[in-house]
This record gives structure tokens, C-alpha cells and sequence, in this order.
């Protein structure tokens, strides 16, 4: 047998059965330690992010731990500790582009074997002319018994079928995968021996790592696919033989200097083979955005060769320039549309399309996230859709989907990496080829609920439009489908009715397999639809969504962003159970304020120049709504001091920062000092978060589950939400609370600055009791003061003037400090009226009431 330390994969087998699209998945590993001595065993596998897992069980020992999925808030409520012996258990990681990392371990004792079943579902996409069934292979050791095996039912008919491997020749693959189709099945069979799994005669390691994709497609010689069963309907919907539309499409392009490198080489050459490929018929125009906006033609041209080459030539010589102007580029290119839509003849009929490319957030012009989409659903009116493009990690991607979404677009994210042309071009591609416009699937009011989305802007070649729903009782005698839409030769229109007796044939052949997956796939399209509509929604609405979305979680018993899975019977030494999440991208739009008419206090602007918070050495930058002005003032303390930043006696919310130094560049100068460690705690729940350069802990003092900054995760206990963006800034959401974010500065080896360090800003704080303190704390309530006699300083390049405040009469004078909530890489500059000595006169008391003995 073959070993790691002891532990044996006796055999690994995944088992995906596909019923129309919906497929089901189990993996199932049976491990065995052959040691005498207790061995950790490890169960780790990779799932696409499109798929919610829906079961999870272990035996070992002779007794099986069942999972259960509750509401997550529950389940948050009973963990402190995902651990397993003292190993971090059951988290799920994004890992890679489209696929998440499961991991559990636990210790078996000698001579004692371990089952492990995973079981989650998807519902397969259409694209470029194929489903994908992506399966990760990475055993890690020889396996005894290895076996992936698929098994397709399409009512339509297979019309082909092929699997190939990342890790296999193309001799190798065609010698041990078995494929075959006919008809409604379809069957790929992968059981590599032992001797087939070495990654040389000789070799006890796999080459067994990678992976195993399947692809298919479907029969279309008939228009309509509607299939009809336990009162749920799906129709799928993708004609052949149509015309490509020709388009209209304009390229909105940053090209701040962020985009410098690599990523505007790519895109420039990504945009160059676009240009290449786009026929005669089409029309177009290009908009680039830095500090300022411009076009190439600034009206939409024909896709000639002298045209083209034309642009190739200008994207050859475009420079990078400045900041990012991302409102005023997305206007000029919707303008550009708006008017050949309009005014142009020959072109009005074309299809319309936007796509837009950036690498980062809006900094010049309209910066406001909710101001800038507001202009854009303003603007385009739901004529065209809107696709954007995010390139890296830097830029957020859920405002672009956010943008899209709204738009009848999508987003994506476009890698850094040697692939991002080729990513850029397979975007592309998807939507080169328009074939409809305007469609619209309907059904009987009367009887149908809870349909899907069923109308879209355009439909493109080589992928599907799938609707499901459900039909009333006693309904499904009227129950058709009616499809129109306008194509290249005018108006498109068919109806769909249901083939009785082809569905009790179906059913016979695949049973209540059937019946459970055309269910299962409308639950699961439904919830997918409601979670993207909630990015959309605040307050008491979101709250009503949300519990909508927590019930079919429940009820269809997916681990969804709502609920979470916790492992029943097992448990650590603290008698907890590991909890299973679903990761989710980023969320980071701050919270859009509400304000009161009788709360001046309620107003949080997000703008540049209005934000209130510490950076660097610590300067404090505190804005006053009331005066739209701002104040700001320094703490000098020796490094390991802690200071208290927010505190709110109602209900114990505190955030308190610990102080580290960097030596003082000459003899006798002062040492600069940052926060180098912070402490957010919410004792009402037991929540505590400890915040460093190096890691984000949850709940330390319980030994939880340790990040580091190169995470991309979303967490939540009970009223908290912790938002991890991958090396840049971390946000902590309270309900019913504040919304603070905490930014991570990473100095370079040849800085004045020797650590890394942290800012601390606040978001959001018109929550916070009126009782609340702290050296920020007590500035999020309204207070007073009067600026006068305005005259030059001892420092003739700057204003003092006399400020009155909270009965103290001062002097300050008029500066700048930076401020890095948008951007940890570059600061926005923040004119304010400095207050001297540690705050004398501004601040409560003086600052050293403000030190307390440790972060929690």
C-alpha cells in the first residue's frame, strides 16, 4: 500500500449524475491509518464556486457525524472555534479563479479507517457552445481505487461529448478515459490503476493533479425545450440557425497610470486581436479615461479595414495618464451609443453593446459609488447592457456587478497573469455574436409563480437562456410559453407547449431523478437571482429578501452566504462544532446613509476631504458635517501604548489601538509612532477581532480561525460581518452599529518607515449611542465651534487663525493630511485646521485619559 506518514487513500471516487443541466456531485474518499500512533487525516478537495454543497458526513470509528444546515446566525452563535485537535476545520477558501477549497481534519486513532462524502450541485452553463463539468484532481498520494465518473440524461439528446485532463497526454487520455453517448445519455468513466496514477515507473507521487474537465452539448433541431414535472417548470432556450445581428459597441478603457505594465500591454494587445476580429457590419468607437476623458472618434464608425487599422494605431500609441475618471468615461461611451441609437440610419437596428475595463476605483471627477451608478442607470435607461471588466484584485468587483447587474450586463474579473490577454478575448468572444434582441419568454399569469428571470436584453451565440418556475395546481393543461424577440430578418416569435407524452417517457427512463432535479434546479436559480437583487437592496427590504433567500436555504437544504453547516455530534475540545461557510467576494460599498431630518449627525459623507479617522503618525483627520469642514489633530505616545479610538457604553463596542514605533531618522528627534495592532470587541455577542500587518484573528482569546492579508474571505457572527479584501483593507460591518474599515500600509525596504502598520476609518457612525467616546468616538455627534481672526503663522507658508470650542480658546493653524480610505497606495489630501499638544481643547480631558491597559 501506499503511504504518507502512515495514512492511506484506500480509494477516491467522484460521482456526478447530470439531469438536464442540474448536476449533482459526490465525492467520497475512504482513508485508512495504518500507524500505530494517532495520525491527522486531512479531507481536501476543490468545488467550483457556482455550487452549493448540500451535504457532508463523516464515519469514523464506527460512528457518522451528519451535517447540518441551519441559518448562519445560529450557527455563528455556537462557534468560537472551528477546530478538530486543534486544526482549523471545515473552512472553505476561495481557491483560484472558479473553484473553492473544502478542507477537513481530524485525528483517527491507530489501525482506524475514516469515510468522508461531500455532496453539492450546480446547474450547468451554456458557453461558446458547450457545458462544463470541471472537476479538481489533487489526491496528493497513489490511491488503490481511483474513479470519476459521469453519467449525463439530456431529453433533448446528446449531440456531443469529450473529456479531456490537464495532467494526462493525449495518448494517455485516450487510452484510459472510456466516453460514449447516444441519444438522451452520455457516460465518461475515468478508473486509472495504480500503475497508470505513477508519475514514473518507479515513483511512489501522482501525476494525478489537475483538471478533469467534461464538456457536451445538446441536440437543437427543435425550438422549444420545456420540460414540465411535480408542478416546476424549466424551459431552455437556444435557438440555431440564426443571423448574427451586427453591433454597435464602444470600449471604455482606464488608463490611469495603475494600469502601467503588464496589464495595459495585455489589454492593448487584447484589444488590438478584438479589433481584428470584428466584422464588416459592426460599428464602433473607443473612450480611454485617466484624469480626463477622451475618444478616438467620439461618434461611432464602421468596422472597415482602413477604420480598424486606424484604431489599432491609436491603442498602439495611447499613454497612460493620471487618475481615474470612471464617471465621466462611462458617460461619454453611453453618449456615443445613445446617439447612434437614435440618430444614426442603418445602425439603430444593430445590437448595443457596452464594455467597460479597469483596474481600480473611481479618484477624479464623480467619485460617490452610488452617485456614479445612479448616472449610469440614469443615462443608458435600460436600452443596452453594460459588461465590465475588473482587472486584479485591487478593483471591486462587486460595485462593477453591481453596475452591470443593473444594466442587464455581468462582470468579471480579468486575472494578472500571463493568460489576461486570452481572458480578455474569452470575454469577448461571448458576446461578439448577438443574435437577438428585446427577448421576453412569457407564461399564463394565471398559472405560473416564482419565475426566474425571463427577459433579456440580448442573446448571444453559443449560449442559453434558462427559465424555470412553477405551475399552479390544476394549471398545467394551460401552461405554454410564448417567446418574442427581434433578430437580423425582423420580429422572432414561437410558442412552446408541452410534449405530454414525451415527458411520461422521460419520466420512466430517469424517474423521480427527474422530478427532483427540475425542482431543484428552479430553487437554485432562484436563489442565485435573489442573492445578486440583494446587492441592490438596504434596510427593511434587503432584511425581507434575505429572509426569503434563508428559507428556500433551508428548505432545498443549500449551504448558501446564508447559512452554514455545522458538523452534528462532532466536536472539539470546547465542545464546538466546526462550522462550513460559503465564501463570498468582497462586499466593500460603503453603507448608503439615511439621513434624519432631526440628526444632523445621521449625515456620513463619503466624498474625498470628508471622512473621519487615524493614519500614519497618528494624525487624527475628524470631519464635522454640520461646518463641512474638518479637524484634525496628533497623539504623541511612546510605542506599546493603547489607545481607546471608539467606545459605546450602550453596548460595549470598543475599538482600541495599540502603538509601534520606527527609529527617529537623526539624534534627539522624535520617533514616529502608527498602530500597529487593533482590537475590535462586541462583548454583547462575544465577538472580538485582532487586527495586525501580519494576520486578522477572529475571537483570539478562543484560539479562532486565523487570515492573513493575502485572503479574500467574508465572515459573520451573529450582528457582525467581517470583510477581508485581499492586501488592501479589511471592513467590519455592526448591525444596528458602525461600518469601520481598517487599512493595510505595506512600507518598502528603503522607507524612513521601518514596519508595517495600519489606518482605522470610519464609514459609517450614526448608529453609535450618543453616549459614545474615544479619541474618534466622541466626535460622532454633533459639537460646535467658531473659526476667526484668520492671520499668517510663525510658518509664513501657512494660515493660523483663533477656533473656540467646548469653552476653550485656541490656536490653530491650516494644513494637510492625507487620507488613505480609498486607496492604501496613494492618499487623497485633506484640508483641515490642526489642533496642537496632543488636542489640547478638542478632545474630552487630555489625551493620556484616552490610554487603557490592552486592546480588549
Amino acid at each position: 500500500m501506499w503511504t504518507v506518514d502512515g495514512v492511506i487513500i484506500r480509494s477516491l471516487k467522484v460521482n456526478c449524475k447530470v439531469t438536464s443541466r442540474f448536476a449533482h456531485y459526490v465525492i467520497t474518499s475512504h482513508v485508512v491509518n495504518s500507524a500505530d500512533t494517532a495520525k491527522e487525516v486531512a479531507f481536501d478537495v476543490e468545488i467550483p464556486k457556482t455550487a452549493f454543497i448540500t451535504d457532508f458526513a463523516i464515519t469514523a470509528n464506527g460512528k457518522a457525524f451528519i451535517g447540518d444546515i441551519k441559518d448562519k446566525v445560529t450557527a455563528w452563535k455556537q462557534y468560537r472555534r472551528a477546530a478538530i485537535s486543534g486544526e482549523n476545520a471545515g473552512l472553505v477558501r476561495a481557491s483560484g479563479r472558479t473553484m473553492e477549497q473544502f478542507t477537513i481534519r481530524l485525528t483517527i486513532g491507530p489501525r482506524s479507517k475514516v469515510t468522508f462524502r461531500l455532496t453539492y450541485e450546480e446547474v450547468l452553463k451554456r458557453i461558446l457552445t458547450q457545458y462544463n463539468i470541471v472537476i479538481k484532481v489533487k489526491p496528493k498520494q497513489l490511491v488503490h481505487h481511483f474513479e470519476i465518473d459521469v453519467d449525463i440524461f439530456e431529453p433533448q439528446g446528446i449531440s456531443k461529448l469529450d473529456a479531456q485532463t490537464s495532467f494526462l497526454s493525449e495518448e494517455q487520455a485516450t487510452q484510459l478515459i472510456k466516453k460514449s453517448f447516444s441519444g438522451k445519455e452520455g457516460h465518461v468513466l475515468f478508473r486509472p490503476a495504480v500503475g497508470h496514477q505513477q508519475s514514473c515507473p518507479t515513483c511512489s507521487t501522482t501525476l494525478l493533479n489537475g483538471d478533469f474537465k467534461v464538456t457536451y452539448d445538446v441536440n437543437r433541431e427543435k425550438l422549444c425545450d420545456l420540460l414540465v414535472s411535480n408542478n416546476h417548470f424549466a424551459h431552455f432556450f437556444a435557438p440555431q440557425n440564426l443571423t448574427n445581428l451586427n453591433k454597435n459597441l464602444v470600449f471604455v478603457i482606464d488608463i490611469s497610470t495603475s494600469m502601467e505594465g503588464q496589464k495595459v500591454k495585455q489589454t492593448k494587445e487584447a484589444l488590438l486581436k478584438i479589433l481584428g476580429d470584428m466584422r464588416p457590419g459592426d460599428y464602433f468607437d473607443l473612450v480611454l479615461f485617466g484624469s480626463g476623458v477622451q475618444t478616438w472618434r467620439g461618434s461611432l464608425v464602421q468596422a472597415s479595414t482602413a477604420n480598424v487599422q486606424a484604431a489599432q494605431d491609436f491603442i498602439r500609441r495611447f499613454s497612460l495618464a493620471g487618475a481615474t475618471n470612471m464617471n465621466g468615461g462611462l458617460l461619454q461611451g453611453i453618449e456615443i451609443l445613445n446617439k447612434a441609437q437614435s440618430n444614426v440610419l442603418g445602425v439603430s437596428n444593430h445590437a448595443p453593446i457596452l464594455i467597460m475595463l479597469t483596474d481600480g476605483e473611481p479618484t477624479e471627477g464623480v467619485t460617490d459609488y452610488y452617485q456614479i451608478l445612479q448616472n449610469v442607470r440614469n443615462a443608458i435607461r435600460g436600452k443596452f447592457p453594460l459588461y465590465n471588466l475588473g482587472f486584479g484584485h485591487d478593483v471591486n468587483l462587486n460595485f462593477l456587478e453591481l453596475m452591470s447587474m443593473e444594466n442587464n450586463g455581468r462582470a468579471q474579473r480579468i486575472y494578472e497573469d500571463h493568460d489576461a490577454t486570452q481572458q480578455l478575448q474569452g470575454f469577448y468572444n461571448r458576446v461578439a455574436n448577438p443574435l437577438l434582441v428585446d427577448v421576453e419568454l412569457q407564461y399564463p399569469k394565471d398559472a405560473v409563480s416564482a419565475v426566474t428571470q425571463h427577459s433579456h436584453k440580448q442573446h448571444y451565440a453559443g449560449s442559453e437562456i434558462v427559465v424555470a418556475g412553477r405551475i399552479a395546481d390544476n394549471k398545467r393543461s394551460s401552461f405554454k410559453a410564448d417567446v418574442q424577440a427581434h433578430g437580423e430578418s425582423g420580429e422572432f416569435k414561437t410558442t412552446c407547449l408541452v410534449d405530454e407524452e414525451e415527458m411520461k417517457k422521460l419520466l420512466q427512463e430517469r424517474g423521480h431523478m427527474l422530478e427532483n432535479h427540475i425542482e431543484r434546479l428552479w430553487a437554485y436559480l432562484t436563489i442565485q437571482e435573489l442573492l445578486a437583487k440583494r446587492m441592490k437592496l438596504e434596510g427593511e427590504e434587503e432584511a425581507k429578501l434575505s429572509a426569503k433567500i434563508l428559507d428556500m436555504s433551508l428548505a432545498y437544504q443549500f449551504v448558501t452566504p446564508l447559512t452554514s453547516m455545522t458538523m452534528r455530534g462532532m466536536t472539539d475540545q470546547d465542545g464546538l462544532e466546526p462550522i462550513i461557510d460559503k465564501p463570498q467576494e468582497a462586499f466593500v460599498l460603503p453603507a448608503r446613509q439615511q439621513p434624519s431630518p432631526t440628526d444632523p449627525s445621521s449625515v456620513v459623507d463619503k466624498l474625498p476631504n470628508r471622512v473621519t479617522g487615524v493614519d500614519t503618525d497618528p494624525h487624527f483627520i475628524i470631519h464635522v458635517p454640520q461646518k463641512e469642514d474638518t479637524l484634525c489633530f496628533n497623539i504623541n505616545e511612546e510605542p506599546g501604548v493603547v489607545l481607546s479610538l471608539v467606545q459605546d457604553p450602550n453596548t460595549g463596542f470598543s475599538v482600541n489601538g495599540q502603538l509601534i514605533g520606527s527609529k527617529a531618522s537623526s539624534p534627539g528627534q522624535h520617533e514616529a509612532t502608527y498602530f500597529g495592532r487593533l482590537g475590535i470587541t462586541n462583548p454583547a455577542t462575544g465577538f472580538q477581532l485582532e487586527v495586525t500587518p501580519q494576520n486578522i484573528t477572529l475571537n483570539p482569546g478562543s484560539g479562532g480561525p486565523v487570515f492573513s492579508w493575502s485572503d479574500q474571505a467574508s465572515l459573520r457572527q451573529d450582528e457582525v460581518v467581517v470583510t477581508i479584501n485581499r492586501k488592501r483593507n479589511l471592513v467590519v460591518s455592526v448591525e444596528d452599529g458602525g461600518t469601520f474599515e481598517v487599512i493595510l500600509h505595506r512600507v518598502w525596504k528603503k522607507s524612513t518607515i521601518h514596519q508595517d502598520f495600519l489606518g482605522f476609518y470610519v464609514l459609517d457612525s450614526h448608529r453609535m449611542s450618543a453616549r459614545t467616546h474615544g479619541l474618534l468616538g466622541q466626535f460622532f455627534h454633533p459639537f460646535d465651534y467658531k473659526v476667526s481672526d484668520l492671520h499668517p503663522g510663525s510658518d509664513l507658508t501657512k494660515t493660523d487663525a483663533t477656533m473656540v470650542v467646548k469653552n476653550h480658546q485656541l490656536t490653530v493653524t491650516r494644513g494637510l493630511q492625507k487620507d488613505y480610505s480609498n486607496d492604501p497606495q496613494h492618499a487623497t489630501k485633506v484640508t483641515c485646521w490642526f489642533v496642537h499638544n496632543n488636542g489640547a481643547g478638542l478632545i474630552d480631558g487630555v489625551h493620556t485619559d484616552y490610554i487603557v491597559p490592552d486592546i480588549f
